[in-house]
């Protein structure tokens, strides 16, 4: 027999000695990363917390009784005297301050547990889209975008169904029908696009479609056949006030209201929601032919919010700091009487003053009051300056109170109908105070504008209606020109800048034209020297309106082709008037 193969040297040579044996795991128990917690008792958490947060505002209230108390001793025993209570005030101090700190932060991290990304409404709202388009026959293609950004759960839980209620208007009244759109050389399949991005303090959440726009030819004509105004209003509102007339319950420009619902049916709904429960604005961008954005301007929270306290006639008052813009101390002087109503020029635009307690109705008190924690008296105007969308008024307070984040309580519901109050709080001396809802304080503003433009109108009337276009990327600018203009007879049309006064110019026919210098996409001195290349616009009176004064600027603004330059810091509607008639005439 054959011998046996010897093994290959490669192979390795089995031990003798059995393996040792591995050591077994200690058995040990997965802890869970996350605890399932019912959402009431989160909610009672997060109430609870805020409200030690704003009660801390006791501690500083003392802190200022201790202030006070050792300068009465300084006063009536000595410096020496108040030493000890000096230094147990700094004491205090030290830890209020540290205090306050760690419940800041604490109060943060328990409202981070309540934020949800809105990619909780934005994704089914957007799933929705194509079965609401295939039922209406169209083709609609949808987009979402900032689905990370987080709200705090109860806007979240309110947020649902102003959407739908906009993709719905949008897809049924806003994009066309195939047919149209190719009639207009677009493409078959629309385009709808939910987008959210944060701003500051605030969340901006856009529903913009590609559609045909708003029809304010046909919301005008509406307002009137429903009695809501007469024709000769109707005509001098401006594109912007007649859009948000969609905003009246029930207002629809749709001759049929179908399954989905007419631009405009529940829009009223969508506004009161946003304004009254969600406490933000509600913004209208629409452009013919190219679509229409809606924009709703969120808080982020609910549960505490940053509010300035301010005084007027004797009694405190509240804003919310998303809308406060800036605070001003003017001389009395800066005022100007413009359109029957006082301005000021701020940042190059001219903005109304209107004091708070007239804007309240509320009485003078019958003996000056001074209120502990007000700040000493300063010549001059107090202004706090509120801005709702691109708006903005300029409010008249006495003094300035506290500045802080505290929690905002609603109203009771006998006071819920109250347009100008939108919660209350309380300060760390247990007073009440109302928190003034800025969107409701512009409209009674501009409420109040529109009586005065009314009086002076018939004192000023002319018998000659010329047509006078006014470009200003300004809201209050333009707004104030127009009050001015129309008070004197003039039919005005407005224009948002250069770009856009250019395309109204050449879409109709003026006999004078005002415009701003500094505006986008094309500033005044651009748009002048575009008029005077036109042969209708050749001789057209065009008055520049601006706050720049140097003498370059006004040559250059006479070099273009202006007849007229206007600075604003000297403006007066008696010059600008006469400069007119002059023109005109």
């Amino acid at each position: 027999m054959a011998p046996a193969p010897s093994a290959a040297p490669s192979e390795p040579i089995e031990s003798a000695e059995p393996p040792a044996a591995v050591a077994a795991p200690e058995p040990r128990l997965q802890a869970a990363e996350t605890v399932r917690v019912r959402l009431s008792k989160l909610d009672e958490l997060i109430k609870l917390m805020g409200e030690v947060v704003s009660s801390h505002a006791r501690m500083r209230e003392r802190l200022a009784d201790i202030h006070a108390l050792e300068r009465s001793v300084a006063a009536s025993l000595g410096d020496g005297a108040a030493q000890g209570l000096r230094q147990f005030a700094r004491l205090l101090k030290d830890d209020v301050q540290a205090q306050e700190a760690l419940m800041d932060e604490l109060h943060d991290k328990t409202l981070l547990m309540r934020m949800l990304p809105l990619a909780i409404v934005l994704e089914p709202a957007a799933r929705l889209v194509r079965e609401l388009a295939r039922s209406v026959g169209k083709q609609v293609e949808c987009s979402i975008a900032g689905t990370e950004i987080e709200l705090d759960r109860q806007l979240i839980d309110k947020l649902s169904d102003p959407i739908i209620h906009l993709i719905r208007n949008a897809i049924d009244h806003g994009i066309e029908l195939p047919a149209a759109r190719a009639a207009a050389v677009k493409p078959a399949q629309g385009r709808l696009r939910l987008s959210a991005r944060q701003d500051g303090g605030w969340v901006v959440i856009e529903v913009a479609d590609d559609g045909g726009g708003i029809p304010v030819a046909a919301v005008r004509e509406k307002a009137v056949k429903k009695g809501l105004l007469s024709a000769e209003k109707a005509a001098a509102l401006t594109d912007q006030e007649a859009i948000d007339l969609i905003f009246l319950p029930g207002f629809s420009t749709s001759s049929i209201i179908t399954d989905l619902s007419g631009r405009g049916v529940g829009m009223d709904v969508v506004r009161q929601t946003v304004l009254d429960e969600l406490q933000g604005a509600v913004g209208i961008e629409t452009r013919p032919g190219q679509g229409t954005t809606f924009s709703l301007r969120l808080p982020m929270s609910l549960a505490m919010m940053r509010v300035l306290l301010v005084q007027a006639h004797g009694l405190p008052w509240g804003f919310t700091a998303q809308h406060v813009v800036e605070l001003q101390r003017v001389p009395a002087q800066a005022l100007m009487q413009v359109a029957e109503r006082q301005v000021v020029i701020v940042r190059n635009e001219f903005v109304p003053v209107v004091p708070l307690a007239e804007l309240l109705r509320v009485p003078a008190p019958a003996a000056p009051a001074g209120g502990p924690g007000v700040q000493e008296r300063h010549p001059g105007l107090l202004l706090v300056v509120l801005q709702v969308r691109s708006e903005k008024i300029a409010v008249q307070v006495d003094g300035l109170l506290d500045e802080r984040d505290m929690v905002i309580k609603p109203l009771p519901p006998h006071l819920r109908k109250l347009p100008l109050v939108s919660g209350m709080v309380i300060t760390g001396r247990n007073e009440m105070v109302n928190v003034l809802h800025a969107p409701a304080l512009l409209e009674q503003a501009r409420r109040l504008r529109g009586q005065g433009v009314q009086a002076g109108a018939a004192a000023h009337a002319s018998t000659t209606p010329y047509r006078v276009l006014v470009v200003d990327d300004s809201l209050n600018t333009r707004e104030i020109e127009k009050d001015v203009l129309q008070a004197y007879g003039y039919h005005v049309t407005l224009a948002e800048d250069g770009v856009d006064g250019l395309r109204k110019a050449m879409e109709g026919e003026f006999d004078a034209i005002l415009t701003d210098v500094e505006m986008p996409h094309m500033d005044g001195f651009t748009l002048t020297a575009r008029l005077r290349e036109e042969d209708r616009y050749r001789d057209t009176p065009i008055v520049i309106i601006t706050s720049r004064e140097k003498e370059e600027d006004k040559r250059r603004g006479m070099q273009v082709g202006a007849d007229a330059y206007i600075v604003k810091g000297d403006f007066d509607q008696n010059n600008l008037v006469e400069t007119l008639r002059a023109l005109l005439g």
